[in-house]
């Protein structure tokens, strides 16, 4: 499904002590990588709540990069597990919807490893291009059949949360 032609779309959310400090390291040093990513630094990898990444990818995002301190080392103390906790159950729902694994990544990047953040960074972007664009939302084109479905869910969960008598 490769296309010599697509460019894909990459957010990243970088934790802001480690990670965007990596960022900023590989542009100084001008070390080189893929410029298909948009950066969103956030204070934490732990508060990157799995919403924003579906918001990325609803609003046209081919990929997903979360990267934050490596694990024990966060300036939050253990909200890099947090991130990683997140990152599991969000790779587990994304998987169950159709989305491929490698669309959403974790990546650990101390503010000393601009290189191996580029080249992370190199990586996602060869993995999503592999893959082909996403076009989630013209997926989501509304015919009535997805009202029906979000009924069904919610008659089917009360139908089994009912007690007998």
């Amino acid at each position: 499904m490769s296309d010599d032609s697509f460019e894909p779309k990459i957010v990243g959310f970088l934790c802001n002590w480690c990670s965007y400090r990596a960022a900023d390291l590989a542009g100084t040093a001008r070390i080189a990588h893929a410029p298909n990513i948009r950066i969103i630094r956030v204070m934490c990898s732990g508060r990157v709540d799995p919403t924003f990444v579906f918001k990325a990818l609803s609003l046209g995002a081919d990929g997903v990069m979360i990267a934050g301190c490596h694990p024990g080392e966060c300036h939050y103390i253990e909200q890099n597990y947090k991130a990683m906790r997140r990152f599991h159950m969000l790779r587990h729902t994304l998987t169950a919807m159709g989305v491929e694994e490698k669309r959403v990544q974790l990546v650990w990047a101390s503010a000393a490893e601009g290189q191996q953040l580029a080249e992370a960074i190199d990586r996602l972007v060869a993995d999503v291009k592999e893959l082909g664009p996403l076009n989630w939302s013209k997926n989501w084109a509304e015919n009535g059949d997805r009202i029906h479905a979000l009924e069904d869910i919610v008659n089917e969960h009360n139908e089994a949360m009912e007690v007998l008598r």
